[in-house]
């Protein structure tokens, strides 16, 4: 099992993250580019190293990491499934966005929708949206959620996990740490209110790593610069602590 760090938010670097170590760290010199520029060559070195590993467990800026992950599942010859753990869809295109936010499409990207340039030059080969499962999402915008609704896409709440199909084959569980409830995990630049608890999606968590199916884990985690940053880190060495098998962690 291996940690891999990769202290990046939209293609900028993040300093402060705290990661469960001995940890593996991306931090390549990229392009002075726009940041679909910068994150399709951050991602596609992340690729490379998921590619390496068995099991590994990323910890990211973002959720568009999850790209390079998937990518370097695939080029190691792992098709997944994914479950995506989030408050929100990560659903858009630039045809539903308002702000024009990337951090806001990443699960689209995944599945072949809207902008490609990060999920082409990490090398993904778009996933059927059959084999995508949201989790927890609970803050969906204008456009957002009809898309979803119409997609093939299975959404489900944290509790009905163990009631899930979670369909025959290798798993990447994606985990954005906004899923949790923000009184429990704070420090988050958009915190949904409400949302399961931390136990509960621990025990989630605790049943995925049970299954023996999970082939990668990512976590978007969150804001080190925010007030709670602290309680922050120590709720996600909770949540990564099932597929860690003894790591320690550095605070």
């Amino acid at each position: 099992m291996v940690v891999i760090a990769v202290p990046y938010f939209i293609g900028r670097e993040m300093p402060g993250l705290e990661t469960p170590a001995p940890a593996r760290l991306l931090g390549p010199a990229l392009p002075d580019a726009g940041p679909q520029q910068r994150m399709a060559v951050l991602y596609r070195l992340l690729a490379d190293m998921v590619a390496e590993e068995s099991g590994p467990v990323v910890f990211a800026g973002d959720c568009l990491a999850a790209i390079g992950v998937l990518a370097g599942l695939q080029q190691a010859g792992v098709d997944p499934a994914l479950l995506w753990f989030d408050a929100h869809g990560d659903f858009h295109t630039w045809e539903t966005t308002r702000s024009g936010f990337l951090g806001g499409m990443p699960l689209a990207m995944i599945v072949g929708r809207g902008e490609q340039t990060i999920v082409t030059g990490a090398g993904l080969r778009p996933l059927d949206e059959g084999r995508v499962v949201l989790v927890g999402a609970r803050d969906l915008d204008p456009g957002e959620g009809e898309a979803i609704a119409a997609s093939r896409l299975r959404t489900c709440g944290v509790e009905d996990l163990a009631d899930l199909d979670l369909l025959n084959g290798p798993l990447h569980v994606h985990v954005d740490l906004d899923v949790v409830d923000p009184a429990e995990m704070p420090a988050h630049n958009y915190p949904a209110p409400g949302g399961p608890s931390l136990t509960a999606v621990v025990r989630a968590l605790e049943l995925l790593a049970a299954s023996g199916d999970v082939a990668a884990v990512s976590f978007s985690t969150w804001n080190p610069a925010l007030p709670g940053a602290d309680r922050a880190a120590a709720a996600a060495r909770r949540l990564a602590a099932p597929f860690l098998r003894g790591s320690t962690a550095r605070a």
